[in-house]
């Protein structure tokens, strides 16, 4: 009996010292840096940015104590761990929002191994540095040479106004990076027809990002040199996408690179020359180090081309790695119009397109060659570390090399089996769906706050077919689960987090309902995409109450707010004729906006409209609204409108209900009648782009009122301009757009 108890003790022993357990401190704070030449605010962790790398071992237990300096909420997102559901960190579904000068404290066990990362779930934190890599080694791992290199974005403008102006159709992003698509480059291009086609099915100018970054960076700088390997020696390279919203394509002087693992799950080692790295996706390569007084380029270029950030391995003579060239948006752009209808849709092009496959970057955006580059658009001059360095790369970079192997999902294979058990599948469909126009991101046409959350069983298993019937990638992320992306290898398809989804692509994927408890979020990682609404939560059924969330009822209607905030603009201008302008309120489906017109003499008078509405469809063409119209002119009514009402024009205080439709080529039509029983049709153009700054538009309406202007655009707000009104006459100024 004595040698048993003996036994037991000795068991347990071992059982403690096994489960380690791991201390972190992280130090939240307001800060400022300057990146670009100006000052700007960020957060920091343990004053870095990016935060400290967190290494544990598997089987480990994390305590890690997030003590929040700064005067505002924050949260810690453990980005693809496996943990009790109170320890995930999303603030308000999960975990108690951690509050300001106050200390939580996680804590959880290790099960798994791989790299990882974190990051604030916190509003738009995560964009103004507050992340970290998060590296879990294996019990008794080979030890083997390794590298961290955690990938960002970087803007000097805050996030909020990011956000703001992607709300506005605002199109300055476009501007900075050269890719406004414009009736004047258009006609240069021969490609006129294709510009034409492309506002007659109602598409914007689209890039293949939303947002225009001063500076990409690998663990916080724009260029990183590991020079502590030998020569020859094989390393691992730990590559985490942190960005908000930018893919990088990577790719390695040194030849090709083995990937070992993504998102943190073992995969059969397989050779690549390129791959992409979908937002919050993490990859592990092997790579080898060069001969002595050579120094490798391993690069990560922006999916848009314009800047990349370089990890240099080795030390001395650099070696570049071929960059990537600018991409040809028109021939883009005529692939998109074969692709949409005029309502919007995506047609059925009779491919089944799955698993990145197709590279739809190659297909819709060709890399324009090197004597095409000559006289196009490029990015604003002020991106020091953009396309304009790559001036540097060889001339081996304008040659095309048919064996390029790329990376796509078909291609990994797990070393082990995940076929799930023998339980029945259950499937759920989803459609990614969206409106760039207003940078609306759904799922099925809802956003989160629009839908229920779905229940799930423990232990049953969930099938999801996703469709992507937008033209922008997403990348997929499921919170405190792995799921197996379903490819070639069948009981061997690969696990993981995030799930790339290109547009006009169908995938599915199939994960085990292996919690016990809790919501679990599931969202399009690209920040201000999931900060619009898209994403969904999993619930498991007969879920206790979660301690940290005592309102449940409260909490939840927080995680709701997001995606219903309203947004504020304003155009206002200031011409020798007058004043003219508009301010606007917008969320997800409604809005509220207020117009004036404005003369300097009382012939010229004053106009002013307000309405508030909501958008009806689902692509929100369509919308209908109730207002009022005052007006005012020293004359008297002297003519008819088109359906043979007395005009109003010259004195006016009516009530009015109205629809508005977006016909083809963004021809905005508004049908109102008012309380006396007036009609008026009014037709409106906004925002033709004649080169990449000048911007034409025009108005008529049945009341034989009309106007046709011009703008120039200097900076983000101002604007030189010039119109014509049938009321105010001929005018020129300035312009203030927010």
């Amino acid at each position: 009996m004595q040698k048993l108890i003996f036994i037991c003790l000795l068991l347990f022993s071992m059982v403690i010292q096994a489960q380690k357990i791991k201390e972190y401190d992280l130090y939240v704070t307001d800060t400022v840096v300057n990146y670009t030449g100006k000052t700007v605010s960020a957060i920091a962790i343990n004053g870095m940015l990016p935060g400290p790398e967190l290494h544990f071992t598997e089987g480990d237990t994390a305590v890690i104590r997030v003590h929040n300096m700064m005067h505002h909420e924050t949260s810690v997102h453990w980005h693809g761990l496996l943990l009790p559901n109170e320890q995930d960190g999303v603030p308000y579904l999960t975990t108690a929002s951690i509050k300001p000068m106050s200390v939580h404290t996680f804590k959880f066990p290790l099960k798994q191994s791989g790299t990882y990362w974190y990051h604030s779930h916190t509003m738009l934190q995560e964009q103004s540095g507050m992340y970290g890599a998060f590296i879990i080694h294996k019990k008794d791992e080979t030890k083997m040479p390794e590298y961290t290199m955690l990938l960002s974005d970087w803007t000097d403008m805050n996030p909020h106004q990011v956000e703001r102006m992607l709300h506005k159709e605002n199109d300055w992003f476009s501007i900075k990076k050269g890719a406004t698509q414009n009736y004047g480059q258009a006609i240069k291009e021969g490609k006129f027809g294709t510009k034409f086609t492309n506002e007659w099915k109602r598409m914007r100018a689209m890039d293949v990002s939303d947002v225009y970054y001063e500076r990409f960076f690998a663990n916080g700088k724009s260029e990183v040199q590991a020079t502590d390997f030998k020569p020859g020696d094989k390393i691992r390279v730990r590559i985490i996408n942190g960005s908000s919203s930018t893919y990088f394509w990577v790719n390695y002087a040194g030849g090709k690179m083995d990937v070992v693992a993504s998102d943190g799950a073992e995969v059969v080692p397989v050779s690549v020359d390129r791959f992409i790295v979908g937002t919050s996706e993490t990859y592990d390569v092997i790579v080898t180090i060069p001969p002595k007084g050579i120094a490798y380029e391993l690069v990560a270029t922006s999916e848009d081309r314009t800047g990349h950030t370089s990890l240099w391995l080795g030390n001395g003579i650099k070696q570049l790695a071929n960059p990537l060239q600018r991409l040809n948006y028109f021939e883009g752009m005529q692939m998109m119009n074969d692709m949409m209808t005029v309502g919007g849709n995506m047609k059925d092009m009779g491919m089944n397109m799955s698993l990145q496959q197709m590279d739809m970057n190659a297909v819709m955006y060709p890399e324009i060659s090197g004597m095409q580059m000559t006289g196009m658009q490029g990015p604003d001059a002020t991106n020091a570390n953009g396309m304009e360095n790559m001036k540097e790369h060889d001339h081996h970079a304008m040659e095309e090399n048919k064996d390029i192997v790329t990376l796509n999902y078909n291609m990994l294979k797990s070393p082990v089996k995940t076929i799930l058990s023998d339980r029945p599948y259950r499937t759920l469909h989803f459609t990614l769906t969206g409106n760039m126009n207003r940078y609306v991101w759904t799922v099925d046409n809802k956003t989160i706050s629009e839908t229920d959350k779905i229940l799930i069983k423990a232990g049953e298993n969930i099938r999801i077919i996703i469709t992507n019937n937008s033209m922008m990638r997403h990348p997929m992320h499921l919170h405190g689960h792995f799921f197996r992306v379903v490819n070639q290898y069948g009981e061997y398809s690969p696990l993981k987090s995030v799930l790339d989804i290109m547009p006009m692509e169908t995938d599915t994927i199939e994960f085990n309902a292996s919690e016990k408890y809790g919501d679990w979020f599931f969202h399009c990682h690209i920040l201000y995409h999931m900060m619009s609404g898209m994403g969904r939560i999993f619930t498991y059924e007969d879920s206790p109450p979660n301690p940290q969330l005592p309102d449940a009822e409260a909490s939840l209607k927080k995680v709701y707010a997001d995606d219903k905030r309203y947004y504020f603009s304003a155009d206002i201008g200031l011409e020798s004729n007058g004043s003219d302008g508009e301010l606007r309120l917008e969320n997800t489906r409604n809005f509220i906006d207020a117009e004036w017109r404005v003369g300097y003499n009382s012939e010229s008078g004053y106009e002013t409209e307000a309405h508030i509405g909501r958008f009806l469809d689902n692509k929100q063409f369509f919308a209908v609204y109730t207002g009022w119209d005052f007006r005012y002119h020293n004359e008297m009514d002297k003519q008819r409108n088109l359906f043979g009402q007395r005009s109003t024009q010259a004195k006016r205080a009516v009530a009015c209900l109205g629809i508005i439709y977006v016909l083809p080529w963004f021809v905005e039509t508004d049908l109102r009648v008012d309380h006396k029983g007036n009609v008026r049709l009014q037709f409106t153009r906004q925002d033709i782009p004649v080169t990449s700054r000048l911007r034409l538009w025009g108005s008529w309406n049945t009341d034989f009122e009309y106007s046709v202007g011009s703008r120039y655009i200097l900076t983000r707000y101002w604007s030189l301009s010039a119109h014509y009104d049938s009321d105010m006459g001929m005018g020129g100024g300035i312009a203030f757009t927010y």
